[in-house]
C-alpha cells in the first residue's frame, strides 16, 4: 500500500516535468513549528518572495497521498512552493496528521471505511485551521494579508482545504481554532471533495469562491460521491457544483473529461488558471465559470482505471 501511494503523490506530476517550466529552487523556506498534536511537532514551510504582489496574498497548500503518505517537504511540492514564490506569492507548505497510515484496510468493512475516512479527513481539516492560526499571528511579519490567504491542496490535501471551508461555514469543531470571523480568499482543489454527514453537504454561510479542478472518471476521489449507496460520505464536485450552483456561489469548475485522479498532480501546469482565478476573485469579481477540458498532455494513465479500493489495498 505504501509503495503505490507514493507513486500517487509523485508519478504523475513527473509526466509534466519538462514542459512545465518551473522556477528554480532559489527560495530557502523558513520551517516553523505551528502545533504540536499527539506529542508530535506539525510543521510548515514559509516561502517568502523576494518580489511580492501589492495585494500581499499568500497560499496554503496541502500535499496529497491519501492520509497516508506524503510529506510538506517532498520534491513537487517544493517545486510548486518556488514557482508561486516566483510569482509573488508567499507559499506555505503545511504538515497534517496522516491519520490512515496505520490503517489495514483488508480487514475493515465499509461502513468501518466511511467512519475512517471521516475521522481523517477532519483532523486534516482541524491542523489546517491551527495552521492559519498560526500564519495569522505571523501575518506582519511574514507580509502576508490575513484576509487574502487562499488553501489550496492536491487529492487528500484538497479535501482537507474543502472540509475545512465547510466546517468553517456550519461552525463545526475542525473549524474550531479558526481565528474569529476569518474565511479563505479562495480555495483551489485538485481533485478534493467534502464529507457530510446524513446527507449532501449545505452551508450555513457563503462558502469561499472555490476552484474545482477534477476528472469526470476520478474513481479515487470519485467525481460524484463515495460511497454511492449512503447518505453520508464523500460528495465529489459534480455534486457540489451543483449545490454552489443552485445557491449563486461563486466558482469555476474544471471538469476534465475522460481523465481520471491524473489530475490531482496538475498544480503546475494549471498554475495560470489558478492565477486567472485567484486574481479576479481578489478583485472581488464574483464569477460562475463551467468549463470542459480537454488537454493533449493530460492523457488517461492507471490513475484513470484505478479505484479507491485497489489504491489502499495496493493492487
Amino acid at each position: 500500500m505504501r509503495n503505490i501511494l507514493l507513486l500517487l503523490a509523485f508519478l504523475p506530476l513527473a509526466a509534466f516535468a519538462a514542459t512545465t517550466g518551473t522556477a528554480n529552487d532559489t527560495v530557502k523556506p523558513q520551517t516553523h513549528q505551528y502545533v504540536q498534536r499527539d506529542g508530535k511537532p506539525l510543521l510548515m514551510d514559509v516561502y517568502l518572495p523576494s518580489t511580492p504582489r501589492a495585494d500581499s496574498a499568500c497560499v496554503v497548500f496541502l500535499f496529497g497521498g491519501g492520509f497516508v503518505e506524503g510529506s510538506r517537504n517532498g520534491e513537487w511540492v517544493r517545486n510548486y512552493c518556488q514557482l508561486l514564490a516566483h510569482h509573488g506569492f508567499t507559499a506555505i507548505a503545511i504538515d497534517y496528521r496522516l491519520h490512515l497510515r496505520d490503517v489495514d484496510f483488508d480487514t475493515v468493512t465499509l461502513l468501518h471505511t466511511q467512519h475512517i475516512f471521516r475521522d481523517a479527513i477532519n483532523i486534516a481539516a482541524a491542523d489546517c485551521a491551527a495552521a492559519i492560526a498560526f500564519i495569522c499571528r505571523n501575518a506582519d511579519a511574514w507580509g502576508i494579508a490575513p484576509n487574502r490567504i487562499v488553501l489550496c491542496g492536491s487529492s487528500a490535501g484538497a479535501i482537507g482545504a474543502l472540509q475545512l471551508d465547510y466546517c468553517r461555514t456550519n461552525n463545526l469543531a475542525p473549524a474550531d481554532e479558526l481565528p474569529a470571523n476569518w474565511k479563505p480568499a479562495a480555495v483551489v482543489a485538485f481533485s478534493g471533495a467534502v464529507y457530510a454527514d446524513g446527507g449532501k453537504p449545505s452551508y450555513n454561510t457563503p462558502p469561499a469562491p472555490t476552484f474545482f479542478l477534477h476528472g469526470n472518471k476520478d474513481r479515487i476521489v470519485n467525481f460524484k460521491k463515495f460511497p454511492p449507496i449512503l447518505r453520508s460520505g464523500l460528495y465529489g464536485p459534480k455534486k457540489l457544483h451543483k449545490i454552489f450552483e443552485k445557491n449563486n456561489y461563486p466558482h469555476w469548475f474544471f471538469v476534465f473529461d475522460g481523465i481520471g485522479h491524473e489530475v490531482a498532480s496538475l498544480m503546475i501546469p494549471m498554475n495560470g488558471e489558478v492565477e486567472a482565478f485567484v486574481d479576479k476573485t481578489l478583485k472581488h469579481r464574483q464569477m460562475f465559470y463551467d468549463a470542459t477540458v480537454r488537454d493533449s498532455k493530460v492523457v488517461p494513465t492507471k490513475w484513470t482505471t484505478m479505484g479507491v479500493f485497489d489504491l489502499y489495498k495496493g493492487k
